[in-house]
């Protein structure tokens, strides 16, 4: 999971404190195991190390110190290009593709293009593994393969109700027509 690339497409939005940012993040997967503050901190301070975002304020009111980061454009850039790069297709990339799906959505970025391209690199996966397995005799090695297969079949299947879902919407242009 890229907590650090979520957060960046929330602070795409415009400026937020670590509290709002958690919040956003849960509001936006809720069926995702909530993100603990330290998470959220570390990746703060981990952005801010890289140059990725910026404090724009810090204000104590009667409490702990509250301070309110922006993305920086080296941060906008670095942001693009994790939108713009497809994901391994393999176990447990489905968390990646749910937040990179959804973040690109929020931003009004290419969502549809995204999903189309990722279902590419998903069914190249899969040959490969078919072929793979047709060249096996191992029972446990035809095991492993049939989890991995079974996990992309998933996740095409996601992809493809996700990408209908998008363009039903209309709120996304359809830039890359399915192969």
């Amino acid at each position: 999971m890229s907590v650090s690339h979520v957060l960046l497409g929330i602070l795409a939005e415009g400026p937020a404190h670590g509290y709002d940012l958690k919040q956003h993040h849960d509001q936006r997967f809720p069926g995702v195991k909530p993100l603990a503050f330290g998470q959220v901190y570390a990746a703060l301070a981990k952005l801010e190390k890289d140059g990725f975002v910026e404090a724009v304020e810090t204000v104590a009111q009667g409490g702990p110190e509250r301070t309110a980061y922006a993305v920086t454009e080296a941060g906008r850039a670095h942001l693009e290009r994790w939108l713009a790069a497809t994901e391994s297709a393999g176990p447990y990339s489905a968390d990646d593709l749910v937040r990179k799906a959804v973040t690109a959505l929020r931003l009004g970025g290419d969502a549809a293009g995204f999903l189309a391209a990722q279902r590419r690199v998903h069914l190249a996966a899969m040959k490969s593994l078919l072929e793979l397995q047709s060249a096996t005799d191992d029972v446990a090695g035809r095991i492993v393969i049939d989890h991995t297969v079974e996990h992309l079949d998933a996740d095409l299947r996601w992809l493809e109700t996700a990408r209908a879902r998008v363009l039903a919407t209309g709120s996304a242009p359809d830039r890359e027509a399915r192969p």
